[in-house]
């Protein structure tokens, strides 16, 4: 349903802006948005150590093309994950800083699940089992089905080998991720890896509409409870890590002072 934003422009949905950069890709999102009649705008960078350094500038280049401002949106998702620990301290951060700035709610989503919302758009398949590389010798997996219009959880996010990947059932179900690519010889021979679409991962634009009905039900919370989804566990942070958490608090900073 239609309804009146400022200026007199109307939007056929809630205006979300969505963050996600748990992978070697970093995105951002912007769902309701009026410019071209689009729905969702979306833009995107490769390079891991980029990221910090990439969102904001995606994130403002995105609001000028639909022709808002922060204030006009109404909440910002990011990638909760599973996901690269540095990427989705980074999304957190970032989001949290221009949530901060604008007073706006925090929609964490997960990653996996973006990723089976991608293969459901790309292959109709309402079973999906998403795999994403989490390096090491590991995969994060988890397997979906959507019915009634939402997803479900049939395996929760897990991190394991990628020879321990196995999906309550394999009937109509859809494949996807770059935990396939990364790991081919231990997915050789698994029927149900046959026909993976290894070219799939998070990508803000697949987290915008997830993000709509997560707030629709009362999932959004305030930016200062907003936390990452870690399923490898952290004894202490390299000199690496370090600097990238560093980074992010500049970044809030940042995102606050130009919100």
């Amino acid at each position: 349903m239609d309804r009146s934003g400022r200026g007199g422009l109307k939007y056929r949905m809630p205006i979300i802006l969505a963050i996600e950069t748990s992978s070697e890709l970093a995105s951002c999102a912007l769902l309701g948005s009026v410019a071209a009649g689009a729905s969702v705008l979306s833009r995107e960078s490769g390079g891991v150590r980029t990221h910090s350094q990439s969102v904001l500038p995606m994130v403002q280049d995105l609001l000028r093309e639909a022709g808002i401002t922060l204030a006009d949106v109404e909440a910002i998702a990011f990638g909760a994950g599973p996901g690269s620990f540095t990427g989705v301290r980074t999304a957190c951060g970032v989001a949290q800083g221009l949530a901060f700035g604008a007073g706006l709610p925090v929609v964490p989503l997960v990653t996996l699940e973006a990723m089976a919302e991608a293969c459901r758009a790309r292959s109709g398949a309402s079973e999906v089992l998403a795999v994403l590389d989490a390096r090491m010798g590991e995969v994060y997996w988890a397997q979906y089905r959507h019915a009634g219009g939402a997803w479900q959880v049939v395996l929760a996010p897990s991190l394991s080998s990628p020879d321990a990947v196995q999906p309550a059932s394999a009937d109509g179900l859809a494949a996807c991720g770059n935990g396939f690519a990364a790991y081919p010889d231990a997915f050789a021979g698994k029927a149900f890896a046959q026909d993976a679409d290894t070219s799939i991962v998070p990508h803000a634009r697949d987290m915008a509409p997830l993000a709509a009905a997560a707030l629709a039900a009362g999932q959004g919370v305030p930016a200062a409870q907003a936390q990452p989804l870690y399923l490898r566990n952290k004894i202490a942070f390299t000199s690496a890590e370090r600097q990238v958490i560093n980074a992010e608090k500049a970044s809030v900073k940042a995102a606050g002072a130009q919100a």
